[in-house]
């Protein structure tokens, strides 16, 4: 448990250090702060637990076993009667460990997690101060509008706003006000300008309309275009809530039965490659004798057997994707590794590696 920890912590960084440099490039791209950043990042952190705890099980395995083998243990302990089967036992219930903590994930904190996400996905995505509006420079958030603000206060009102609208053709429109307030509406946001002066100017004769306002509201939504609200997925949806998904919950995530069913046993197969991947490595190690030399074929064998049962379940989840009524074939790469382990430590059982060596001739006259 205590080398499961360490390798666990290791993946876990490195993973999440990689997600939260994407992350932090988008953001403040988009004119975040880092306290956003960093809620991002967190909330991303369960689904790296989730992928990475297999791999910090199965490399704990090999390497108390290497380091058994290497101290003569392990050789101990196969001579004194100790099965493969028997050896094997612990690593099995460290499997399960394992497993039983993927299940709070997959179940509970990832859903939550990406829930979570979601909801401040689809608020920053409405934060149009962050994303379109910058102090000092001319913006353009689609074709058509042009905006300038000298300065945003920490109030966030909008001093000295310039906005050219062009989007109606053969008109004109240019908008200036001392102060202007960005208000959210159910139908999108609304910009509310305050003292400022309204000038049109037609193509076709050139005239000019001028008028001032002490206040005026311009629908942002329409300049910015249609509403982006980011719909919830499956992946956020509490597992229970999948067991019998109601037609509101379907159109809701604009799913179907089918791949509602599919995502429900998608996080049931998950957690069983955690012992799946900690007994193939623990088999793999003990088809290997005593060696001066250690025992690097088994683990070059242990991790080529997990790279191909990943990618078996990489091909599974794609066949899934397109034909959600195969759910099934989430399980078949659990029962993969299982039943390779099962044939290793046969194999390792089998009677003809533990018969002992014929006893030489002795001379007729020692005799």
């Amino acid at each position: 448990m205590a080398l499961f920890g360490f390798f666990a912590l290791v993946l876990v960084s490195v993973y999440w250090i990689n997600r939260a440099v994407l992350l932090f490039d988008k953001l403040i791209a988009d004119g975040q702060t880092a306290w956003v950043v960093l809620e991002f990042t967190a909330l991303t952190l369960p689904n790296a637990i989730r992928l990475v705890l297999p791999v910090a099980g199965f490399a704990a395995t090999l390497y108390a076993l290497n380091r058994l083998a290497g101290e003569s243990e392990l050789v101990v302990m196969q001579s004194a009667g100790a099965s493969p089967w028997r050896l094997a036992r612990p690593v099995a219930v460290f499997g399960i460990i394992v497993a039983c903590l993927m299940l709070v994930l997959v179940h509970v904190l990832v859903p939550a997690s990406k829930a979570r996400l979601t909801a401040r996905q689809a608020q920053i995505s409405q934060d149009i101060t962050a994303k379109f509006l910058n102090e000092g420079s001319f913006e353009s958030p689609v074709e058509g509008i042009t905006l300038y603000i000298r300065q945003i206060s920490d109030l966030g009102e909008l001093l000295d706003l310039f906005l050219y609208d062009t989007r109606t053709q053969g008109l004109e429109t240019i908008y200036t006000a001392e102060k202007a307030l960005i208000v959210p509406a159910e139908a999108g946001p609304k910009l509310v300008m305050f003292d400022g002066v309204a000038q049109t100017l037609r193509a076709d004769d050139g005239a000019l309309a001028q008028t001032r306002f002490a206040d005026f509201t311009y629908d942002l939504a329409a300049a910015i275009g249609p509403d982006t609200t980011i719909k919830p997925s499956l992946e956020a949806v509490p597992s229970w809530w999948l067991v019998a998904p109601t037609p509101m919950l379907l159109a809701a995530t604009g799913s179907t039965p089918a791949e509602a069913q599919r995502e429900l046993h998608d996080r049931l197969a998950q957690p069983l490659m955690a012992p799946v991947a900690a007994l193939l490595a623990a088999a793999a190690m003990l088809i290997g004798g005593f060696s001066r030399f250690g025992l690097w074929r088994q683990m070059v064998g242990a991790v080529g057997a997990l790279i191909a049962l990943q990618t078996l379940s990489n091909v599974a989840t794609s066949a899934t994707r397109t034909a959600p009524e195969l759910w099934g074939l989430f399980y078949l790469p659990p029962l993969v590794g299982l039943a390779g382990a099962a044939a290793l430590l046969l194999w390792a059982a089998a009677p003809h590696r533990r018969r002992a060596r014929p006893a030489p001739n002795l001379p007729e006259a020692a005799a």
